[in-house]
């Protein structure tokens, strides 16, 4: 099975990335490598797979078989420990310009023992101006057998100069046949759950197979609907946006809880938790500069997935309401993991009050994505909801 079989939907693409897998191994050979490039931009709205198919095309490029999927290299990749793989993910709302010159100076060695030395960088989007600035300098003078790969929602979300300077890999939203396909042919769903989760994902993978396999997903996203249907005042209102934070809090606290302690025991016990003799007080003051950095790296992390929470949830409203406005305009709603919820909202409003409705959750999405108070914004948007 080939490292692009995780890639849904995305025919053009995995021929795309094929091709250049053959033109990097040309050039590997003394050949003029012709459609390789030394920089990738992957694009694509959210759940397309930027990604997984930037990942694919990492293990790909470092695979003596062209992302065989099988060898040791392909695994590596795909687990994150690949010597010559570096895995980029901001833990915070952004990254800053320290960090990627770290990285810039990690990429500029020979690799190890693989055939490239990679740097996938997921959400580069995140990236400050000023480590932008500092990742364009090593775009411009790349060094020798280095493969930077860039991952961002559109080209626009990067600098001019910065994409200029890329090849472009643009994902589309897989549809939803070929999501549901996938979840009954790799993960054994039923395929009438499977046909739902698809539809009520909106073709994101990730989040269609958390629905398919994960009774609190499905649980979360009928409450969410529940808070729409009980919209009966503005004070219910901030009810149920404060509800939403709650459930954003807890969310992320159930995904960080666990990492967090891991991390703070391994850095106590690199510097020596425990120990004692000569030099222990010098790297215990030592060890607590390092944890507070590290609880600060945390916080921004928790911050971060609050805020990937909110908009999960927020996508999740926007899904009902899409059904609502099918039922309005006189067509069947297929897959409705709510149609009883969906029914009686149609009834209450006009297709022109739930297109505002749509309105009000895509701005609040873009509130909360430009780091606005998520209580002001969940606020406001219950307030539209009821007003209509």
């Amino acid at each position: 099975m080939s490292v692009f079989t995780e890639l849904v939907g995305q025919e053009p693409v995995v021929e795309q990335l094929t091709s250049a897998t053959r033109a990097a191994t040309d050039l590997l050979a003394g050949g003029p490598g012709s459609g390789m490039a030394h920089a990738w931009l992957f694009t694509g709205p959210p759940g397309s797979g930027r990604s997984s198919a930037a990942r694919a095309f990492a293990a790909a490029l470092q695979c003596p078989e062209l992302g065989c999927g099988h060898c040791s290299s392909c695994h590596q990749v795909q687990a994150g420990t690949h010597a010559d793989v570096r895995i980029v993910r901001p833990s915070g709302l952004s990254l800053g310009v320290e960090e990627t010159r770290r990285l810039v100076g990690q990429a500029a060695g020979a690799p190890t023992g693989g055939r490239f030395r990679v740097v996938l960088f997921e959400d580069a989007d995140r990236a400050t101006e000023a480590a932008c600035n500092a990742l364009l300098k090593a775009i411009e003078e790349p060094a020798p057998r280095t493969v930077w790969l860039l991952c961002a929602p559109t080209p626009e979300d990067l600098l001019v100069t910065i994409r200029s300077r890329c090849r472009l890999v643009n994902l589309r939203t897989p549809s939803i046949r070929a999501v549901a396909d996938m979840l009954v042919q790799r993960d054994g769903i039923d395929p009438e759950v499977a046909a739902t989760a698809a539809r009520a994902s909106g073709g994101h993978v990730e989040r269609a197979r958390h629905l398919a396999t994960d009774e609190e997903t499905r649980q979360r996203r009928a409450e969410i609907h529940r808070l729409a249907l009980e919209l009966d005042g503005l004070g219910a209102g901030i009810s149920a946006a404060a509800r939403l934070q709650e459930i954003a809090e807890t969310e992320a606290k159930a995904t960080t809880t666990e990492q967090d302690e891991q991390e703070r025991t391994e850095l106590k016990a690199a510097f020596g938790d425990g120990a004692t003799g000569k030099g222990v007080t010098k790297a215990v003051r030592g060890a607590q500069g390092a944890l507070r950095d590290l609880e600060e790296r945390q916080k921004r992390r928790a911050t971060r997935i609050k805020r990937d929470v909110y908009d999960a949830a927020l996508l999740d409203l926007a899904a009902l309401y899409r059904d609502v406005l099918t039922l309005q305009l006189g067509a069947q709603v297929e897959g409705s993991t709510e149609p009883e919820q969906a029914a009686e909202l149609a009834r209450r409003s006009s297709p022109e009050a739930t297109l505002r409705r749509l309105d009000a959750i895509m701005e609040c999405r873009r509130r909360i994505a430009a780091n606005g108070q998520p209580q002001i914004a969940l606020e406001a948007l219950m307030a539209a909801l009821y007003l209509g």
